[in-house]
């Protein structure tokens, strides 16, 4: 079996606010149609991590390639990171598709405005060639018939399979999601993790931060225990789930029950 090409590698990764050090020294790689879960406690880096992977948060330390392309830093005046080629962040960005705890639709936007925006405004794809991919997305996630609606008619079960579909519309090399279900109402968390599970069979590279501890288990191939900034515990459910070493993480697993 030949060694799958590396979607995602992160080493060594450090991000302070200030005083606060939030992350530790991460690495962690995601290999081609890798499904990776990242779960801990509220404050433990998770939602952090996941934005310095596209640079919605700039690491302090540290490096983050993307299919073999590091992102350049250098050092600013503060003694921090910042990216040397704010090009070839806005290049590297376009190809990861994020979704958010919040939705981030734009209201002013019908759904397939919203779906289409990315590809015919920064990938420069011809709007109808957009449209139509946009509309098959939008039939996969079951929104086809809300098309010409905007977000505020949709519930928040429904805005998320829109965000979820606007993020595929730029044929991501790998999907980031940020708790998508943490705003949702209990009955419309299942319709969401339906979706995001569809993706996972496909064999799409995807790092999720969740804490619907039943899905990870279910649909990651690999797991990752954040605590205090570092990296507690990781690997494949059934370890993870089934046989935890650390003691935050078995405390952490008894507690989410």
């Amino acid at each position: 079996m030949t060694e799958r090409a590396e979607a995602i590698a992160v080493r060594d990764l450090y991000k302070r606010f200030g005083a606060l050090e939030v992350l530790k020294g991460i690495s962690l790689t995601a290999r081609e149609g890798d499904v990776i879960a990242i779960i801990g406690g509220s404050g433990s880096g998770k939602s952090t991590f996941l934005r310095c992977i596209n640079m919605l948060e700039v690491p302090s330390r540290g490096s983050v390639a993307i299919r073999g392309e590091e992102i350049a830093l250098r050092s600013d005046r503060l003694g921090g990171l910042t990216p040397s080629d704010r090009r070839q962040v806005q290049r590297l960005r376009a190809r990861l598709g994020m979704v958010f705890q919040s939705f981030n639709l734009w209201q002013h936007m019908t759904i397939i405005q919203n779906v289409i925006e990315a590809p015919v405004h920064v990938l420069g794809v011809p709007k109808a060639e957009a449209i139509e991919r946009g509309e098959a997305l939008l039939r996969r996630v079951g929104l086809f018939d809300k098309r010409d609606v905007y977000p505020a008619f949709l519930s928040g079960g429904q805005q998320q399979r829109a965000a979820i579909a606007r993020a595929l519309a730029i044929q991501p090399h790998a999907m980031l999601f940020d708790e998508p279900t943490s705003a949702l109402d209990p009955e419309l968390v299942g319709e969401v993790l339906g979706v995001i599970g569809d993706l996972a069979q496909e064999q799409r590279t995807m790092i999720l931060v969740t804490h619907e501890m039943k899905f990870a288990r279910n649909v990651a191939s690999h797991i990752v225990f954040l605590a205090h900034g570092v990296i507690e515990e990781q690997g494949p459910p059934e370890q993870i789930f089934g046989d935890p070493k650390s003691e935050l993480l078995k405390k952490f697993i008894s507690s989410s029950h």
